[in-house]
Formats: structure tokens, C-alpha cells, sequence
């Protein structure tokens, strides 16, 4: 089962797919564009392209549990890629991915401008990879 993850951005947007099993992160890409028609347009051909059975949407969440001050444009986005692809959006706690997307690239040495480059991609990866370590748990 190949899942896709979003990582979505003002300015920029991580995706990430896992390989075919559902069982590895793989590729991953940014969309470089503040206007959300042109992500929208682009993550429907990607999904259109790898044809994955299953898409997440990072969501924000404040630390106590509460949505964060931009869930309403994350919901409008999922509601919107619903009715380009006609998929179930998955909506899925993004609480400290970007953070931690940016220690663990930090820690790989990479400068701050190669960080900014790569850190919604890398951050779609850590979404994907949650959201992968929650379905085997639950199948356990």
C-alpha cells in the first residue's frame, strides 16, 4: 500500500511516498509556490502520477492537543484535493516535524541554506514515516 505525505508551506511544500509496500519512505520532492492553486494543481499530478492509495496532510496542532491558528487553510486545502482527485485526505499531527526536520539535517551538516532547500521534504518524510509506524502498531 504506497502512501503519500504533504508537508504544506507558505512558500514551500515537502511530499513524500513511500516505496510500494507502505513499508519505506522513498522519494521525496518540494512544490516551490505561496499559491495554493498551483500546490493543489501540482500534488494532484503527482498523485495522478504515482497513484498512491493513500494521502496525508501534515496538520497543525498546538502543543496542548488544540488545532493551530492555521487548521481552517489545511482543512480547505484537504477539502480541495478531495475534489481534484477524488481521495480521502487523511489529516495528521504535524506537531514538531519541521523542527525536528531541521536538527536532523543540522545534524547531517548541512549549511542553512541547503537546510531550507530540503526541510519541507524532509519533514513530509517524518509525517510519512508516523503515520507508516502507526498503521503497523495498529495492525500488531
Amino acid at each position: 500500500m504506497r502512501v503519500m505525505a504533504i508537508d504544506y508551506g507558505d512558500a514551500h511544500t515537502g511530499v513524500a511516498l513511500s516505496d510500494p509496500t507502505g513499508f519505506l519512505v522513498g522519494t521525496t520532492t518540494t512544490i516551490n509556490s505561496w499559491r495554493q492553486e498551483v500546490v493543489v494543481d501540482r500534488l494532484a499530478q503527482l498523485i495522478q502520477e504515482h497513484r498512491p492509495d493513500e494521502v496525508v496532510l501534515g496538520f497543525p496542532k498546538n502543543m496542548d492537543g488544540t488545532d493551530g491558528r492555521k487548521a481552517d487553510l489545511y482543512r480547505e486545502l484537504a477539502a480541495e484535493l478531495e475534489e481534484v482527485t477524488g481521495m480521502k485526505i487523511v489529516l495528521w499531527d504535524e506537531r514538531r516535524t519541521t523542527i525536528d526536520a531541521h536538527q536532523i539535517l543540522f545534524n547531517q551538516g548541512k549549511d542553512g541554506r541547503k537546510r531550507k532547500k530540503i526541510v519541507d521534504a524532509m519533514a513530509a518524510s517524518l509525517i510519512l514515516e508516523n503515520y507508516l509506524d502507526f498503521k503497523r502498531m495498529k495492525q500488531e
